[in-house]
């Protein structure tokens, strides 16, 4: 992942417990294939999890999260939006 969002999901530390019962996801992108777009993944997934969040996975071949290699193509646009379609609806069904 970049130095960027690892120092930020160090830094997250600083909020732990805040972010109890939230709900979350998890994209990213990348420079080209075999990357680690799924361990970027499921390093922001384990962050979510040490703070007590829900997460919103899929049960297709996109079980963690939503991934593009390079810019996002129409694709990969449309499975974010997907993604966060989902999270949304996930949210109201908690709210109920």
């Amino acid at each position: 992942m970049s130095g960027k969002l690892k120092a930020f999901i160090d830094s997250s530390v600083k909020i732990h417990g805040k972010l109890e019962g939230k709900v979350g996801a998890a994209f990213t992108s990348s420079g080209g294939t075999a990357t680690g777009a799924e361990t970027t993944l499921l390093a922001i997934l384990e962050t979510m999890l040490v703070h007590g969040m829900i997460i919103q996975g899929r049960s297709d071949d996109k079980h963690f999260g939503s991934a593009a290699v390079g810019a996002p193509h129409a694709k990969e646009i449309e499975y974010c939006r997907e993604l966060g379609r989902r999270v949304a609806h996930l949210v109201l069904k908690l709210e109920e």
